[in-house]
């Protein structure tokens, strides 16, 4: 099969991440609110904030700035996000990004991306992300709201059943017969 051009899925540690959210409106707000399920290790610039993103700095010490965007912000960044109006912010934020090799995120502004957000199902250590390559959004939104009524109802104490044996139980063929013989008891596959 020939090589096509897409976006790889990866799972990666905020620990120790430095996260810069450019803008202050609903779209940042809700990325700010993923962003909150893996981390509180973010920075926000913009001219005006919304109520909602100021509760959530305050109840989760975020520096805000009220101000425009400056290349410097950039230094001990890894991840910026970008979600305001204006494509030239977009275009010099993915510029300034790209010389840096820090990773940028340009809310529907596919050309200056280096990755995207897909949509996340997240229950405890359970984390479903589903993505489109960025095609039809709509389409992972309401795959994501499909899978959650799919989901059986005690996935997480399942998952932290799983988790704790794993822990007891010496590495080795045995182990690895028990767990998978457990998950498709759950599953019924």
């Amino acid at each position: 099969m020939p090589f096509q051009s897409s976006y790889f899925p990866l799972f990666i540690s905020f620990k120790n991440r430095n996260i810069l959210l450019i803008g202050g409106g609903k779209i940042a707000f809700e990325k700010l609110k993923k962003l909150l399920e893996f981390t509180t290790n973010i920075k926000l610039i913009s001219l005006e904030f919304t109520l909602e993103i100021s509760e959530l700095a305050d109840k989760y010490s975020l520096k805000c700035e009220k101000r425009e965007y400056k290349s410097d912000d950039l230094k001990m960044i890894d991840f910026v996000i970008v979600a305001v109006d204006d494509d030239r912010v977009h275009r010099k934020v993915y510029e300034d990004s790209s010389a840096l090799k820090v990773f940028v995120n340009s809310v529907d502004n596919q050309e200056f991306c280096d990755f995207i957000f897909p949509s996340i199902i997240k229950r405890e250590d359970l984390t479903l992300a589903i993505s489109t390559n960025g095609a039809s959004p709509a389409v992972s939104k309401y795959l994501k709201r499909f899978l959650e009524k799919k989901l059986p109802y005690n996935i997480s104490s399942f998952i932290k059943e799983m988790k704790d044996l794993r822990k007891s139980l010496p590495k080795g063929r045995d182990r690895m017969k028990l767990l998978e013989k457990k998950a498709k008891e759950f599953f019924r596959v």
